[in-house]
């Protein structure tokens, strides 16, 4: 799927096919946005702006030396764009080539914050004279999914923090779905820090343009990442510090478990040393008498509750 973006007098209009370039003219594009495009579509838009658009392949490539990249025509730069899906986050790579005034993009399945944004640039065409600054929208919306990812992620530290104050389900699954959340937040951070690299890499391009507003525009936006970072390093180690305290009450459990076992094992043990002596087939003394076993039973009893009150006077128990 192609959507082109162009400009046609006062208003931004829509063109959704590869044949329309020719009428268009390079002059009035402002977007070219590929979605899993055809081949056709791919020649064509390589055609329009005689550049190279990369593979998938080359876009889910992780090499910094690949991330951003500039020659005499254009400026290329790979992000991923993060979703959140039931315990996991999905990566969904984005590519960008600025050539002039064009933005193209590049991406595979259908992403609602350009969804937004395509409304938007129809809505209010003055705000957007070029690529760049769609591109510096763009960028600006996904910071801002981002800071919700990193919300949610901080609203469920703390229930999790509620949970090991109220001690409810203090389990190893419990451990695992800490441990989830810390793969998440590494990958909010991860995908943050990229696009920190991105932009400051696009702000020192030489193809940047020297429009003041757009600069500040791109100089907010790295602020916004930075607090972002800071927030997403806050909430790691919260999960750090909670994982710690549930190994801790996991073994404090386990222990305690332990402790009882080895009790009440050592409280039986005299008692099973006399019955074994007892039960042995040889001549032991009072073995005839007809109060032998009630002796042998208080016996019994006796060591059970004579070790119990010594544990209890040692504070052992």
């Amino acid at each position: 799927m192609i959507r082109i973006f162009y400009r046609s007098g006062e208003e931004i209009l829509l063109a959704q096919s590869e044949k329309k370039f020719a009428a268009i003219g390079k002059n009035n594009v402002l977007w070219i946005d590929l979605i899993s495009p055809s081949g056709d579509e791919k020649r064509a838009t390589e055609s329009f702006l005689d550049v190279e658009i990369q593979s998938r392949a080359q876009a889910e490539e992780i090499e910094s030396s690949s991330r951003f990249s500039e020659d005499d025509k254009a400026i290329y730069a790979n992000t991923n764009f993060l979703s959140p899906a039931d315990d996991e986050m999905l990566m969904d790579p984005v590519s960008f080539i600025l050539t002039d005034k064009i933005l193209t993009t590049l991406r595979e399945i259908p992403l609602r914050s350009f969804d937004t944004l395509q409304r938007k640039i129809q809505a209010l065409p003055d705000q957007f004279p070029d690529g760049f600054t769609v591109f510096v929208e763009i960028m600006d919306k996904r910071v801002d999914l981002d800071a919700d990812i990193v919300e949610l992620i901080s609203k469920d530290v703390s229930l999790f923090s509620k949970r090991i104050n109220q001690q409810e389900d203090i389990n190893e699954e419990f451990l695992l779905d800490i441990n989830q959340l810390q793969e998440n937040a590494m990958f909010v951070r991860e995908n943050v820090v990229d696009k920190q690299r991105l932009i400051s890499n696009i702000v020192k391009s030489k193809r940047c343009p020297k429009n003041s507003e757009l600069r500040e525009d791109l100089g907010v936006i790295l602020q916004d990442i930075a607090s972002l970072i800071n927030h997403t390093n806050f909430a790691f180690e919260r999960l750090e510090y909670l994982q710690d305290t549930v190994v801790g009450l996991i073994n404090l459990e386990q222990n305690r478990i332990m402790k009882i076992f080895t009790l009440i094992s050592l409280l039986l043990m005299p008692a099973t040393l006399v019955a074994s002596f007892y039960g042995m087939n040889v001549t032991l003394p009072f073995a005839d008498k007809w109060w032998a076993w009630g002796a042998i039973a208080l016996l019994m009893v006796f060591l059970v509750v004579g070790i119990w009150l010594i544990f209890k006077h040692k504070k052992m128990l």
